[in-house]
């Protein structure tokens, strides 16, 4: 089964699909920044055999609103937005997979309503910066990004994004699936990807460091080998978390769903039936 709707959640809309049986263990995908839900295609059909897959596009991403308002954006109201989607599809209880944003906005979402999550994976994600100078500073960053942004446009947005050091692993992938992602990026709206930056960029939420030690829930922590700033970062939540776990995929950076996707999914496959099993 295979179900798209167009979610009224909030007062704005929110694209979302779900994949597989009713009755299977549910699965919530999120993107990250600049992605949507087209970005996990190529491993739907995998997921799929064990789990009934929900993605969403985040609000001010591929087919979902783009409200003119920042405030709109912030972590709490799009955690509550996930939340309120979840009740829309009369699930109690998912696992949660993020990536990078998303997994930012995932592990909000865990550390905040753990009871609607069965089990957590993040693909290079943080828990937001620990200091307020940092967030400040990024704040400051993330906001003239978006001023750009909207001064520039999308196309020339998304070479510059496109250039940042973080990427320089995707060279190792095909250049029809390095296009797919390119046209994938370029389908965004410029309003939404400038206010997700002012509204849930990393210096805008909340820092969850101080939450990582109560945090009980099944988790697991995937990072590409060649992206070593988040290495170190998920080394030290690994160090945090009662009940973690840190997976790093070699010959793969940022994203390791794309770079290496049978090692990816491999990985979260087994720690979901591992823990559903044992849970």
């Amino acid at each position: 089964m295979n179900e798209q709707r167009d979610l009224l959640i909030n007062g704005v809309r929110y694209h979302t699909t779900r994949f597989s049986s009713p009755t299977a263990v549910p699965l919530l995908l999120l993107h990250g920044f600049t992605g949507s839900s087209e970005n996990w295609g190529d491993l739907i059909p995998l997921f799929r055999k064990r789990f009934s897959v929900i993605t969403v596009d985040i609000l001010g991403h591929g087919r979902s609103a783009a409200p003119p308002d920042p405030n709109r954006y912030t972590m709490p109201r799009v955690a509550a937005d996930v939340i309120a989607l979840l009740d829309d599809w009369h699930l109690e209880q998912t696992a949660l997979l993020g990536y990078s944003m998303g997994g930012r906005l995932a592990l909000y979402l865990a550390c905040h309503y753990p009871e609607r999550f069965s089990q957590l994976v993040l693909e290079s994600s943080s828990p937001g910066l620990a200091s307020e100078a940092e967030r400040a500073k990024r704040r400051q960053s993330d906001e003239a990004l978006a001023d750009w942004i909207e001064a520039n446009g999308l196309e020339a947005f998304v070479n510059r994004w496109e250039a940042l050091p973080l990427w320089t692993s995707q060279q190792q992938l095909s250049h029809e699936i390095r296009q797919q992602l390119r046209q994938q990026r370029l389908q965004n709206n410029p309003v939404g990807l400038a206010n997700s930056l002012r509204g849930m960029g990393t210096g805008a939420q909340p820092s969850l460091w101080a939450q990582l030690p109560a945090l009980t829930l099944p988790s697991l922590l995937i990072v590409g080998a060649l992206d070593s700033k988040f290495v170190a970062i998920n080394q030290q939540m690994a160090e945090q978390l009662v009940n973690g776990r840190l997976h790093i995929i070699p010959q793969a950076g940022h994203t390791t769903h794309l770079e290496q996707p049978e090692l990816f999914e491999t990985a979260v496959r087994s720690f979901l039936t591992i823990e559903r099993a044992q849970g």
